[in-house]
């Protein structure tokens, strides 16, 4: 079953932003799977297999996102629409009681089961490092809100009955930089086969109810607002997407290949596409 949790921070210290970078996240995350159970902390530090965790940048909370008739104010604003877009590179410091919230889906069972007791028993006193700050988490979300599309849970079972059989149309935000590995290089073009291949091979490992690829040969792109983006940190840069895409089945395609596009779409949100997604990469939901 997978789930997306939403941990909501207060940093007791100030975060530098050389802190702020996917392998501080990482390290983070190992060091609370290791606080409930260090064999399986371990496990996951030396595995360089497809992990089942994603992860995301650590985000600043702001205040609610206005909106405005005039089509381009400022950052915060374009034409009535929410920015979907996530801070993924932090140039500033955080100051120390600024509110932040962190994201962490996983995909397997067996891993949440193993962390429940870490989830139940959270402390809200208990410091947590990141870098050379400490932070509390001050409480877990699991479910939606209307502020927080982020956060959610749903059985691999559920995600395929409730998907549509007739819904022709996905749109994915790319919300942090996303890159794809083609051989020996990394593509930062979401080309519909490196989506839903990326979909498809995690849907299948996780998921128990496996499906075939060939219904991918109908999906084509209808509409595209994308730009590169960088996601760095002191060891390396990865050249990624941003933005929003969306694809069209077109064709004679039957309601049961239909369904099976529809359910790897509503599950990008748990799984992510692409590289790096353990280290805050590739965050995708459909809008």
């Amino acid at each position: 079953m997978p789930h997306s949790l939403i941990l909501n921070l207060l940093p007791q210290s100030t975060i530098y932003p050389q802190f702020l970078t996917g392998r501080h996240y990482h390290a983070l995350f190992l060091n609370l799977v290791s606080s409930v159970d260090r064999t399986l902390g371990d496990i996951l530090h030396d595995s360089t297999a497809d992990k089942a965790f994603t992860l995301s940048p650590l985000q600043v909370k702001l205040d609610p996102p206005r909106y405005t008739d005039r089509k381009y104010t400022d950052k915060k604003y374009i034409d009535k629409r929410k920015i979907h877009v996530l801070q993924y590179q932090q140039q500033k410091p955080i100051n120390s009681g600024t509110p932040c919230w962190w994201r962490i889906s996983l995909l397997d069972d067996t891993l949440f089961g193993k962390l429940t007791q870490l989830w139940l028993n959270i402390n809200p006193e208990q410091p947590w490092h990141l870098g050379s700050a400490d932070l509390f988490i001050t409480s877990i979300q699991g479910t939606p809100q209307s502020i927080q599309p982020w956060a959610n849970a749903c059985s691999y079972s559920q995600l395929y009955d409730r998907a549509s059989n007739t819904e022709k149309t996905i749109t994915f935000v790319f919300a942090t930089p996303t890159a794809f590995r083609q051989g020996s290089y990394d593509s930062g073009l979401p080309t519909r086969d490196l989506v839903f291949r990326s979909l498809l091979k995690r849907w299948n490992k996780y998921s128990g109810i496996e499906f075939d690829s060939e219904f991918i040969e109908s999906i084509y792109p209808s509409f595209f607002n994308i730009k590169t983006e960088i996601a760095s940190d002191s060891r390396s840069k990865f050249i990624g997407c941003v933005g929003e895409i969306s694809y069209r089945i077109m064709g004679n395609v039957d309601a049961e290949a239909i369904k099976k596009i529809n359910t790897l779409a509503d599950f990008a949100l748990y799984a992510g596409v692409g590289r790096k997604t353990p280290m805050g990469m590739g965050m995708v939901r459909r809008i």
